[in-house]
């Protein structure tokens, strides 16, 4: 071989890789193994004989621009690759090719039972570093198929930008661009940086991929962690009850539940803490049945205390799938690969969101997302890290509405989210069909809508030509931890899209009603005026990221059935604020579920950045309770106006990783107006909820110190050795001050006193074992809140202190 060898070159502790041109009659025979492999299967040849293999090599290479190379690892062939000419070529048809622009298709060799470290980076930097040693090259280009996860998951950890995706006669493809500046950058670290699983290399089309993360000692692991939860969460709404064993070092007991066999117990041990919050030792958990050692299972655990959970038959099956899918999530995630939490402490924002294992701090079954399949989940999971394009449709006017702030007018939200040459192309489609552009609306729209709802139930809007499927629009898209909510990643400064997703997602079908829609931009604009002209709001820095426009379709088949039909909720996107709008270039975004996040070594992530910070853990406290505590007293206090700030819809906004102001999402459904005195727009109205005096405070009790602090405390206490009294003594710290300073109010502190002795409990997952298809009423949102006993308030014994 060495005779015929055109490029060499040696890697520090992999090796040499030769490559030479692809030899037809000798190479073909190696090749037409490979292209019958199921992992091929994007190479589209299965099913190929060695002649038919042959042939269609001598066909690509005939042409002066096409040629075919072999590299070589080990004196065995490692990949083919392909090299052409974009401008000579089909693909030139779909993008304006330039004259230093190469065009590859690669297929590495299958992989083999001793795995090499780092193998495939290697072919790929041998192979791009084979193709840039011509001068005259300085742009490569691939085009996957659509599907082929595993190459867009390559091509990305070697530095390709995704760019549009266009429709070839024999594949959906997308095109991705790697330039030569851009891929030095990309190897100044000889090794592939830490993988998020947008970099990992999983075949998602294989069947044995999509459980690939089902390893026994990893679902022992993510069944121990589920256990924890739900004995601390189910002690916590006082559905189970621990008993004490006995009394331990440092604070913890050995406590013991029985199940309703009270031949099954579960042993924990377990530090009380404030709030009825059990701080448990996962590692102590151990069941017993008959005074034997058992496998601890988490889907048992829930049939064992089926009675005390209050589960009706019916609906046990689809919990006990959203407690299977939350296992299968959690064992994804553990096997995933995620950076360190001290890695984590200085990462970028979708870094962070992509990283996060948690879910909801409060409910149990947190990852239902039933009517995902296993490739679904690999595709738009936000902890999957995978980027996809929107899908758009064209929406006739007379079934379609746009709904904005007045500065936006329709036309000019499209230009702004699409480029001229998509809208234009999107308008020859609806011309082509017959019809004028002018009587329609565009519609972004989640894939997985439109693939396994839309395409059926629409089927017949589709045959009117009510509705057009436009394709696929340029700017890649991260799912947020919210996995409806889409963040740009083309244009991080382009608006967030939120899209109607049609599945099961903890206690709610995740649709988007034309009802709350229509008027989101209008409550934007009111809410802004109300509360940007403050001048605490302003000092403050809180900012919401307001939905400023939004489109629906109106499906005249389902419209009858009242607004919250899940079927009058399938076609609709929203616009909202992107945090890149607000912040500065010295400043960080980061969701506030990351000061939850424990990393797969056991090590929390809010120690880390307090300590990158340079700030002491007191003074980091106080600047995050005034990024975050502070302006939603003042909304409480000064307008009666609540929202439901929990981790994953405020996002705080950093500077050296120290909280300076924080936004807030999520306004249209869960914004509310708490007193009938408070003059609200006609239009607006919808926003008063008239809720019962001893509940209004839960606001703050439910929503901050129980469904937050509760958990921030601990991880201070177990990960940083600082104390839970002193973190709520804070708190309380931080309330005292804003009294002070509005002693106007001085009669609705007492009237609402956050220093009372205790609080209604309000039950998060008793609200999901209840109905798990619609937790609350969302035009009586405390009609249906589940109560159990009173908490005793952690900052009730600082209510004589004077700050």
């Amino acid at each position: 071989m060495s005779e015929n060898i055109v490029f060499s070159i040696k890697y520090r502790g992999f090796g040499t890789i030769d490559i030479r041109p692809f030899q037809i009659e000798k190479d073909s025979e190696f090749l037409h193994s490979w292209v019958n492999k199921e992992y091929a299967v994007f190479w589209g040849m299965q099913n190929s004989t060695l002649d038919d293999v042959k042939d269609e090599y001598k066909k690509l290479t005939k042409p002066d621009h096409y040629n075919a190379f072999v590299g070589y690892y080990k004196n065995e062939p490692a990949f083919v690759l392909e090299q052409y000419d974009p401008r000579k070529d089909e693909i030139g048809q779909y993008y304006d090719a330039k004259y230093s622009d190469t065009g590859i298709h690669i297929i590495v060799a299958p992989p083999k039972e001793n795995k090499v470290d780092n193998f495939t980076w290697f072919i790929f930097r041998a192979i791009m570093d084979f193709v840039f040693c011509d001068l005259m090259v300085d742009r490569i280009l691939v085009e996957p198929d659509l599907r082929n996860k595993k190459m867009f998951a390559l091509c990305q950890r070697i530095g390709f930008q995704l760019d549009k995706i266009v429709e070839l006669p024999h594949k959906t493809a997308q095109l991705a661009f790697l330039t030569k500046e851009n891929y030095q950058q990309k190897i100044k670290s000889p090794l592939p940086s830490k993988r998020s699983t947008m970099n990992t290399i999983d075949n998602v089309v294989s069947p044995q991929q999509s459980t690939q993360h089902i390893q026994p000692a990893v679902w022992e692991q993510a069944n121990r962690l589920l256990i924890k939860k739900a004995l601390c969460e189910f002690s916590h709404e006082l559905l189970i009850e621990p008993k004490v064993q006995s009394d331990l070092e440092n604070g913890y007991k050995e406590y013991v539940v029985k199940a309703e066999d009270s031949n099954i117990i579960y042993f924990f041990n377990a530090k009380p803490l404030a709030l009825n919050h059990y701080m448990i030792d996962e590692n102590s958990i151990r069941k017993t049945i008959n005074n034997q050692v058992a496998e601890l299972d988490a889907i048992f655990f829930i049939k064992e205390f089926r009675k005390a959970l209050g589960i009706a038959d019916e609906k046990m099956p689809v919990y006990l799938e959203e407690i299977i899918s939350t296992l299968y999530g959690s064992a994804f995630k553990i096997t995933k690969g995620n950076p360190t939490s001290k890695e984590l402490a200085t990462a970028d924002f979708q870094t962070i969101e992509q990283s996060m294992t948690e879910g909801h701090p409060g409910f149990v079954a947190n990852n239902g997302r039933i009517g995902f399949d296993s490739t679904d989940y690999r595709s738009y999971a936000p902890e999957a890290g995978n980027s996809f394009s929107l899908l758009w449709l064209a929406g006739h006017k007379s079934k379609a509405v746009y709904a904005a702030i007045e500065s936006l007018p329709y036309e000019k939200l499209i230009r702004q989210e699409l480029a001229s040459t998509t809208i234009e192309k999107f308008n020859v489609t609806i011309k082509e069909k017959g019809y004028n552009p002018e009587d329609y609306l565009f519609l972004p729209i989640h894939p997985w809508q439109w693939f396994n709802k839309l395409a059926n139930i629409f089927a017949p809007e589709v045959a009117k030509g009510d509705l057009i499927c436009l394709g696929y629009g340029p700017d890649q898209y991260l799912a947020q931890q919210s996995i409806r909510t889409l963040f740009n990643t083309s244009n991080p400064q382009k608006f967030y899209t939120k899209s109607a997703l049609s599945i099961l997602n903890m206690g709610f079908m995740r649709g988007l009603p034309l009802y709350y829609l229509g008027t989101a931009p209008k409550m934007a604009v009111w809410l802004e005026n109300l509360l940007y002209n403050d001048s605490y709001i302003q000092q403050n820095g809180f900012r919401m990221l307001s939905e400023i426009g939004s489109v629906s379709y109106v499906n005249p088949y389902f419209e009858e059935f009242g607004p919250h039909n899940d079927y009058n909720k399938m076609l609709a996107s929203l616009w909202r604020e992107s945090p890149y709008s607000v912040v500065k270039n010295n400043q960080k975004p980061i969701t506030m579920a990351a000061l939850l996040h424990i990393d797969h070594h056991g090590n929390a992530l809010l120690p880390e950045m307090i300590k990158d910070s340079g700030l002491s853990i007191d003074d980091w406290i106080r600047k995050y309770l005034n990024a975050y505590l502070s302006p939603m007293l003042h909304c409480f206090y000064y307008y009666d106006l609540v929202f439901m700030p929990h981790g994953e819809n405020i996002i705080l906004v950093l500077e050296d990783n120290i909280p300076v102001y924080a936004l807030l999402k999520d306004i249209t459904e869960e914004a509310c107006i708490l007193s009938p005195g408070v003059e609200l727009p006609e239009h607006l109205k919808r926003m008063y909820a008239p809720v019962p005096e001893d509940v209004k405070l839960l606001s703050i009790f439910t929503d901050m110190f129980d469904g937050f602090f509760r958990f921030l405390a601990p991880i201070l206490e177990e990960h940083a050795n600082y104390s839970e009294n002193r973190f709520w003594e804070l708190v309380a710290e931080n309330i005292s001050k804003y009294q002070a300073k509005f002693p106007q109010l001085e009669q609705k502190f007492r009237q609402y006193d956050l220093f009372a002795d205790d609080f209604k409990l309000s039950c998060l997952n008793r609200l999901q074992l209840n109905n798990h298809k619609q937790m609350i009423d969302l035009d009586d949102p405390v009609a249906l809140l589940q109560f159990a006993g009173k908490l005793t308030n952690p900052i009730a014994q600082f209510k004589t202190q004077k700050i």
